[in-house]
């Protein structure tokens, strides 16, 4: 179900943009219509106040908790069912935060991630972005969302845009406060800067060598690590926030002494921040996790060379629940190997 036949159906129902922006903001938000100034009974309109009962079911329904899985850094992720027996994943995060996924699966292939194993099998609508949310939202609040779930947001543009605009206008979460993660599909730059509610930008970059990065990320857009700051750049300065670049860090691949000086000459004096996350292991991918020890040494390395890095780890480690893993153990995904080059080979 998408925002648009949602907003469709309460007009054809009598509702004029007042009262459908009440009906969307009570959904988005979690709270009872009773609630607030006006009441159902003395605002709507009687065509809207019967069908709503009807609606609400449906509205439920896009959106399910199939499991959950807390872990000890106070983050717990849902593997969430959809009305059509799909699944995808969220992310209850530390200090409010929300992760959504945008698609099932994903076309992108990234060669460390086990979403992109399965490629894409369809895209997550409007409704089902803002579901994810309000069935969050059951379970505790959610002042921030960032689109780094499953799913390149970018090949879904439309719907993960619409949906960023219910969140910024009736959902009551602040503009910055909604990260739009993307590997870098040039349309997003000129889009983003259009749209009512201009939300943070986090850039997947990985490497700082083309054709290094090409490798990793075999299907994203044939633009160089340069050109993907540059834009960002762009973006950054008009909106006011600063861009997050974010990096998985692989032992032997992206960890070495040529990487932290690419990572230098990309960033420093940029307005950004460098989130930098050691790989979440995955079963049958040749990729290894570096220790935290040597994680924190390259951080503080690039701290002191002028770049703002910030080390996080993966939510869900303690409970094996990587990114597309809760799906995948679920759906039973096809095995296979990758093998990558080395640093050195790019």
């Amino acid at each position: 179900m998408q925002l648009t036949s949602i907003r469709q159906r309460l007009r054809a129902l009598g509702a004029l943009p007042l009262h459908e922006q009440r009906v969307l903001r009570d959904w988005v938000q979690g709270r009872p219509y009773d609630q607030g100034r006006r009441r159902p009974n003395d605002f709507l309109p009687l065509g809207v106040r019967t069908a709503l009962p009807a609606l609400d079911a449906e509205l439920q329904a896009m959106a399910r908790l199939i499991s959950s899985h807390p872990g000890e850094d106070g983050s717990a992720r849902l593997l969430v069912g959809l009305a059509d027996g799909q699944a995808v994943e969220s992310v209850l995060l530390p200090r409010d935060g929300l992760c959504v996924s945008s698609q099932v699966g994903c076309a992108v292939g990234c060669q460390f991630c086990m979403t992109g194993r399965e490629g894409l099998i369809r895209q997550v609508s409007s409704g089902e972005i803002i579901a994810q949310v309000v069935l969050a939202r059951t379970q505790r609040p959610v002042k921030k969302v960032v689109f780094m779930g499953m799913g390149e947001p970018a090949h879904n543009l439309d719907n993960v845009l619409d949906a960023i605009e219910l969140l910024g206008t009736e959902g009551n979460i602040g503009h910055k406060n909604l990260v739009f993660s993307t590997v870098g599909d040039p349309r997003v730059f000129e889009r983003l800067a259009q749209g009512v509610v201009k939300p943070a930008l986090a850039l997947s970059l990985h490497t700082s060598k083309p054709a290094l990065r090409e490798q990793l990320l075999p299907r994203a857009p044939r633009i160089t690590p340069e050109q993907l700051v540059e834009a960002g750049e762009q973006y950054a300065r008009l909106t006011g926030y600063p861009v997050q670049y974010q990096w998985t860090l692989l032992e032997g691949i992206n960890d070495g002494e040529d990487e932290i000086d690419g990572i230098v000459r990309l960033l420093k004096g940029k307005y950004a921040v460098l989130n930098m996350i050691p790989y979440n292991t995955i079963p049958d991918l040749a990729f290894k996790r570096p220790s935290w020890e040597s994680a924190r040494a390259i951080a503080a390395t690039l701290h002191q060379r002028g770049v703002l890095t910030k080390l996080r780890d993966s939510a869900g480690q303690d409970v094996d629940g990587g990114c597309g893993q809760l799906r995948a153990r679920a759906a039973a995904p096809v095995r296979r190997t990758i093998t990558i080059g080395r640093a050195d080979a790019a």
